[in-house]
């Protein structure tokens, strides 16, 4: 089965120097139909003015992480972790028993743009850690790559959980495909482009819940850029 989620029906949020969308309740944005999807409780699909970004503020038991579409971001945090993520990278900071953290946009003028994502762990209370590696390009370049696993190889963050993040990057024209393990369930998020997925086409935001199928098949009709999760 897919159900889609219109970029359109997320809930949003806006202040001086930051434009965000919610696919999952977050904040002040409450919705019981979209609270989490398995262990994924968070994708927000931030704009960050130039200059500006999240001062320091804690948290704990999740695991967080950061991909960049454009621009870049510079990240700190209570651990001596830090370093700026740019596009064709990966940062996953898991904040555990407790762990304070700030990341504020790198360029002074431009915007970046960016998927923030939180998973639940499966054990609470760990070390807080951070990690950040480069993405291989020909792995991602017109079929899925894998680049967040709990048994990572290179190339590849740590995630404390039954789960894996999957990018591709895809030309026009190109179809990838993913199978699924019985018992399994997706999340498939376009980041840029446009997809058709069975017989729903997806445009940038929009996003699909899979449950019930031995392989995910995505076809572009645009340069377009995909995330998956693979989900206990």
């Amino acid at each position: 089965m897919i159900t889609v989620r219109k970029s359109e029906d997320r809930g949003k949020g806006k202040i001086d120097w930051l434009d965000s969308r919610f696919s999952f309740s977050f904040g002040d944005y409450y919705d019981p139909a979209h609270e989490n999807f398995g262990a994924l409780r968070v994708i927000n699909e931030d704009w960050i003015k130039g200059g500006a970004g999240f001062p320091p503020h804690p948290h704990r038991d999740m695991e967080i992480v950061t991909y960049i579409l454009e621009g870049a971001i510079a990240h700190r945090d209570s651990t001596g972790g830090g370093g700026t993520i740019r596009p064709g990278e990966i940062q996953r900071m898991s904040a555990g028993s407790g762990i304070v953290h700030a990341e504020f946009n790198a360029s002074p003028t431009e915007t970046c743009h960016l998927l923030q994502i939180w998973i639940m762990p499966s054990r609470r209370g760990i070390e807080p850690g951070y990690e950040q590696k480069r993405i291989d390009p020909d792995a991602v370049r017109n079929h899925f790559a894998r680049i967040a696993a709990p048994d990572p190889r290179e190339n590849e963050v740590r995630l404390v959980q039954d789960a894996e993040i999957w990018a591709a990057k895809l030309d026009a024209g190109v179809e990838a495909i993913h199978p699924l393990a019985q018992g399994r369930k997706a999340w498939l998020q376009v980041a840029k482009g446009e997809v058709v997925l069975g017989d729903q086409i997806l445009k940038a935001g929009d996003a699909a819940a899979i449950t019930d199928q031995a392989q995910i098949a995505v076809k572009s009709n645009a340069l377009s850029e995909v995330l998956l999760f693979d989900l206990a």
